[in-house]
């Protein structure tokens, strides 16, 4: 398991890499659409979505949401009837999003009562979710576009090593020294020991990128974004977990080899990518 998931991320991060610096926005944006489709499709299982007719409702439903948000952001001319969704309010709406899911994820499983006996607010919590992953990493990514296309691909690489670095130190080091558990009622594998493993690497992550000033931000200002990104990036990955339990499931599918599925990927980025998206407008920057 460990040796696949060592090889699976050694053949997957050069491919990243290059999509992030090499494609085009709008190739990248369909990308990262696809991504978020096939998220929607594992979604389904955790929102009890059985039957057929369903599953190919609710995937058809977030395909147009996220078409609509993908339309308003590479167009330079929105329409009027879609004006509501210019890229600061879809970020208003998912930051406040996720501020509602902190007392879900700390009052759990008392909270599970919302969603167990209501589908819709299943279905919702899964449009939220996947349609916040899908925002923040096309402003990200989209940062000043217009005047260096680099600027938002090295932005956006920050992001994605500094969650994965939380995610793969949270997992070493849990394996080797975890024994006190973080969250029992949520997760029975994630342990303090395994956080404090996390924030080490986030940490040693955030002084190289400092260090290389590819980021054009100032280092107090990256730390404050850092710190915000990776706590929302622990709740991004809690709230994932918790549905999984509710439906007794390890894994949200098999498609990555020894990583499960697309949502077991991106659970962190769902939370941590909106948030990072409104804090690069927010913090100073470096002229």
């Amino acid at each position: 398991m460990l040796r696949m998931r060592c090889i699976t991320s050694l053949i997957l991060i050069p491919i990243i890499i290059g999509a992030l610096f090499y494609l085009p926005m709008l190739v990248f944006s369909i990308i990262i659409f696809l991504i978020s489709m096939l998220a929607a499709w594992e979604w389904c299982p955790l929102a009890n979505l059985s039957s057929y007719c369903h599953r190919v409702f609710f995937i058809l439903l977030c395909g147009l949401i996220l078409l609509i948000s993908m339309f308003d952001l590479l167009s330079d001319n929105s329409l009027e009837w879609i004006h509501w969704l210019r890229i600061p309010d879809m970020l208003w709406v998912a930051i406040w999003w996720w501020i509602l899911v902190i007392p879900l994820v700390f009052f759990y499983p008392s909270s599970a009562l919302l969603w167990r006996t209501s589908r819709i607010l299943s279905i919702l919590f899964g449009l939220l979710t996947i349609w916040s992953f899908f925002c923040g990493m096309l402003v990200v990514r989209q940062y000043n576009y217009h005047l260096d296309h680099t600027v938002g691909a090295w932005r956006l690489l920050y992001l994605l090593i500094l969650v994965w670095g939380m995610d793969s130190g949270a997992y070493f080091f849990g394996k080797v020294f975890g024994k006190h558990q973080l969250v029992p009622k949520i997760s029975s594998g994630k342990t303090w020991e395994g956080l404090l493993g996390g924030l080490f690497s986030s940490c040693i992550i955030f002084c190289i990128f400092n260090q290389l000033t590819v980021l054009s931000i100032a280092p107090k200002s990256l730390l404050l974004c850092s710190i915000f990104t990776v706590f929302f990036s622990i709740l991004g990955d809690l709230s994932e977990s918790i549905f999984k339990r509710a439906v007794g499931i390890k894994d949200s599918g098999k498609i990555i080899p020894g990583h499960g599925g697309i949502l077991d990927r991106i659970d962190s980025l769902t939370a941590a990518a909106p948030i990072f998206a409104s804090l690069q407008f927010m913090i100073a920057e470096v002229i």
